[in-house]
């Protein structure tokens, strides 16, 4: 039709075509609309890509838990990363969390220095 209307963007390659509307003018306002729709998902592709590729490869094993629970013989709880330890694991999981709270606290302040 006589209203159609492309749109080439020269930086990334991307073509809209719009022919819907009975105006150009209203087809070239659907069209920009349209291509900064598309070039927002662009860079939110571009912005997901370099998080994976700054994340990398993340796999839990044996030894990166923050805290290990032994519940039968000797009944322990221990922060592996301030090594405290709980001999209550009933209380632990009751919502007694005061002694690993401040050993936290010491080991990030710790860790800061």
């Amino acid at each position: 039709t006589d209203s159609a209307v492309r749109i080439t963007h020269l930086p990334t390659g991307i073509v809209i075509s719009m022919q819907n509307e009975k105006s150009q003018i209203q087809n070239r306002a659907a069209a920009m609309r349209l291509l900064q729709t598309r070039l927002l998902l662009l860079q939110r592709e571009e912005e997901a890509a370099k998080k994976k590729e700054l994340a990398g490869s993340v796999t839990a094993s044996w030894g990166d838990q923050i805290r290990s629970y032994f519940l039968y013989g000797q009944q322990l709880v221990k922060d592996l990363r301030t090594g405290h330890e709980s001999s209550q694991p009933d209380s632990v999981f009751d919502g007694d969390l005061d002694g690993f709270i401040a050993a936290g606290i010491r080991w990030r302040s710790l860790k800061k220095d």
